[in-house]
């Protein structure tokens, strides 16, 4: 094969990142060790939902890279969805001071640099740091995902979901942590033992298990994330009056000691995202694009019905004009299902300093198209605020890889002054709407006020005819082989007999009243949110299946 002279290698970069629309400006090509301001690298605008990976070894600048997508973005009119791991990202709102250093390098790679300040806002989930506190439902959060942050097994897993079927069959709200806890502590007491009888898959040394997780929870202060009033996640996809898009920091200050936490209310927001959104088809521009840092928290010690889910969100938001870019060290983080799935790859330096470094090195090579260079040691010399890249084109197609210098972000790159942050809190809509919580009449009111006496006495005709949970179980078994995907270990049905037809059961406030036959059976496992996905099966296959993954739950209300 004949070597190619650098002026033909210009060229093939050139052609490949020639594009008609609006674009994302990345940096210049770097080739046979000199960067080429006239091979300029960029990002197409419309090809941003097919979601990417930003990726590399600690300190070789993944999170200045995507700080300056998201300055572009902004710019652009696009919301931008930011994990602020370390902090740094608060610095959006502060224009950046130039420096001779600083203008040799734009210079450099033909960069028109201005020191510029960006429409940010500031989150915190449940207050916790400066930010807008979000919060949700334990109801609209679902019992998988609440699951996950208490790393329940199968079992457990399944008789939570049995949980939230009795709550909702008694019109027992589940709005926070104490509702949960309320409702668990009554199976397992002597009024409800005949209720947990009813159950039938939901022993009470399984619901022991979880009310002691539960209470764990909250010892650790986690009650705080879940109550009113709760985030709409609408909010993440404003513009500022300029036109700009609005950049929302998820304050992160106590990662390290919550990071399922934080992993699981990342997939809330995209799940609540996703079930609210209507097709959008190919776009001109996302209409969200979503950084999420430390991606491997996602991932690490997640049961494959919530790796399925999470593999579901990213195939079918593409639809809904929403990108996802994964930020974490190397691809390997990442499952194949997910990683085949993002089209935009931004590599910066990987080190290979043992044997598990070089594997690793090694299996990102293989992962990217052929090109000009030799991978291998481009990934293990390339300098700080340097990467491999190649992305999508218009037309679909990857384009050459190029190895990049990037563009430096405008505004500053570290933290705003802490009174920045806090003037910009004190000034924002949604502090009237999200700065106070509130503590509606729910489920633990409801127990403790004995105000369960109608209800209660109603549950064995809302579930099971009593002395049998034939028909829990078969719904509960269905539940789990057909939706989450997984063998059941429940038993096995009895011969059918003749029996007398089941009452309906009595709705929940939050659910409509819904029809029998695959709805119904549904419902009577999981609850509403999955009676609506199978009443509405044959239309809204993609987004009601996804809601039925994840077990989440339309909001009670819009504040």
């Amino acid at each position: 094969m004949a070597i190619k002279s650098t002026a033909d290698k210009v060229a093939t970069i050139q052609k490949g990142y020639t594009l008609e629309g609006p674009t994302i400006e990345l940096g210049a090509a770097i080739i046979d060790g000199e960067v080429h301001r006239d091979a300029p690298v960029r990002l197409p605008l419309s090809m941003m939902n097919r979601h990417g990976l930003v990726a590399g070894a600690t300190g070789t600048g993944k999170t200045v890279t995507l700080h300056m997508m998201a300055e572009q973005l902004s710019t652009a009119g696009v919301p931008v969805f930011l994990a602020d791991i370390k902090g740094d990202l608060s610095g959006l709102a502060t224009a950046a001071a130039g420096s001779e250093k600083l203008m040799a390098r734009t210079d450099g790679i033909g960069q028109a640099w201005s020191g510029k300040t960006f429409p940010v806002e500031f989150l915190a989930l449940g207050g916790d740091g400066n930010g807008i506190p979000v919060r949700a439902t334990v109801t609209s959060f679902g019992p998988i995902l609440l699951s996950r942050i208490m790393e329940l097994n199968d079992t457990q897993e399944s008789s939570l979901q049995l949980v939230f079927h009795f709550a909702d069959k008694n019109d027992l709200e589940l709005i926070d942590l104490k509702d949960l806890r309320a409702i668990i502590q009554f199976l397992t007491s002597k009024e409800g033992k005949d209720e947990l009888e009813e159950l039938g898959g939901l022993s009470k040394a399984t619901a022991g298990v979880i009310l002691r997780e539960l209470i764990t929870l909250e010892a650790q202060g986690m009650e705080k994330f879940f109550g009113e009033p709760e985030f709409d996640t609408a909010e993440l996809m404003r513009t500022a009056p300029d036109g700009r898009g609005v950049i929302t920091c998820l304050e992160l200050p106590t990662l390290q000691t919550k990071p399922m936490l934080f992993s699981t209310f990342l997939m809330w927001l995209l799940a609540d995202l996703f079930e609210d959104l209507p097709e959008a088809g190919d776009l001109d521009k996302p209409k969200l694009v979503f950084f999420l840092d430390e991606a491997h928290l996602l991932f690490n010690g997640a049961s494959k019905a919530f790796l399925d889910a999470i593999t579901t969100t990213v195939r079918l938001i593409r639809s809904k004009g929403v990108g996802i870019f994964f930020v974490t060290q190397t691809p390997k983080d990442v499952p194949a299902e997910v990683l085949g799935q993002l089209a935009n790859r931004v590599q910066h330096a990987l080190r290979a300093y043992t044997p598990e470094d070089a594997k690793a090195l090694k299996a990102t090579v293989s992962t990217f198209p052929m090109s000009d260079y030799d991978l291998e040691e481009t990934l293990t010399s390339a300098g700080i605020g340097e990467a491999v890249i190649t992305v999508m084109n218009e037309k679909g197609a990857p384009t050459p890889v190029a190895l990049t210098r990037l563009r430096a972000p405008e505004s500053v790159m570290g933290p705003s002054a802490d009174a920045l942050i806090s003037s910009t809190v004190a000034g924002s809509a949604l502090l009237p709407k999200y700065g106070t919580a509130v503590d509606n009449v729910s489920a633990y009111e409801k127990i403790a006020g004995n105000a369960l006496s109608d209800d209660v006495a109603a549950a064995p005709a809302a579930t099971a005819p009593r002395g049998g949970t034939s028909d829990v179980d078969a719904d509960a078994r269905r539940i789990e082989e057909e939706i989450l995907g997984r063998p059941s270990s429940r038993p096995a049905p009895a011969p059918e007999r003749q029996a007398p037809e089941r009452q309906a059961p009595r709705q929940s406030q939050r659910q409509p009243a819904d029809g029998g036959g695959i709805a119904g059976a549904l419902g009577g496992a999981l609850g509403g949110g999955l009676t609506s996905m199978a009443r509405s099966l044959g239309t809204q296959l993609g987004r009601e299946l996804l809601r039925g993954v994840f077990g989440t739950a339309p909001k009670r209300r819009r504040r």
